[in-house]
């Protein structure tokens, strides 16, 4: 098995690829198109020319590491903005697919904290939607993962057909082999937990700027939450 787990920003996708990463049936790659999106759009990211630097820039031969059998299974944490035109996606048609959403008010709120003044186009709504519509695949929220970790997994196991795992409840603290080197930077708080944080609290408020950005992502959040698993 192959699972692409599509994500925008400031989500919970380190932490499951951590989860899957936990299971000795899995190998885990880490955002790999990352360094080709920078290289293809020229993009100012912080640690840009690192993360070109020490990762592969060219598209096609990313998608064949993307094609590779895992240890047996593999997962990939993937992000649909760094899928720009021209990019390869035949790697993707054979692999399991899932779009792991949250509520863009939080990822707004959270990417600000990080990176200021993010685009529609930084937080990747328009990007998930579209991808969902052209491949198809499952959807998972966030909120609902954090709320009941075990009762999701297991769900998504079930629903992908892959036996569920207790370890995938937990894993050590700290870094790991297969992050990308823009770890250091975006992984402070995954990389302090040992398992899945609590549910989430109320919603953010935005200030006053970011309204506009939430007004706009709204709508395709809503899309993709009504075809979550439940």
């Amino acid at each position: 098995m192959r699972i692409a787990m599509w994500s925008g920003p400031r989500n919970l996708s380190t932490a499951m690829m951590y989860s899957f990463g936990n299971r000795a049936d899995f190998s885990v790659m880490d955002e790999p198109f990352y360094a080709a999106y920078l290289a293809a759009t020229g993009d100012h990211h912080p640690m840009g020319v690192e993360i070109m630097e020490a990762h592969e820039t060219d598209p096609n031969k990313v998608s064949l590491t993307c094609q590779r059998p895992g240890t047996p299974h593999l997962y990939m944490k993937h992000m649909p903005h760094h899928m720009v035109g021209g990019f390869p996606m035949d790697w993707a048609k054979d692999c399991v697919n899932i779009h792991l959403i949250r509520h863009p008010a939080r990822v707004i709120a959270s990417y600000t904290a990080k990176r200021e003044a993010p685009t529609f186009e930084d937080i990747g709504f328009g990007q998930q939607t579209a991808l969902y519509d052209k491949i198809g695949g499952l959807v998972i929220d966030s909120a609902d993962i954090r709320a009941d970790p075990e009762g999701m997994l297991r769900k998504l196991c079930e629903a992908i057909d892959l036996p569920f795992d207790p370890e995938m409840l937990s894993w050590p603290a700290g870094a790991r082999p297969e992050d990308g080197i823009w770890a250091s930077h975006w992984y402070g708080a995954v990389h302090k937990s040992t398992g899945f944080a609590g549910a989430e609290g109320p919603l953010p408020k935005l200030s006053e700027a970011d309204q506009p950005l939430l007004g706009q992502a709204l709508p395709y959040y809503k899309t993709l939450y009504n075809q979550r698993i439940i």
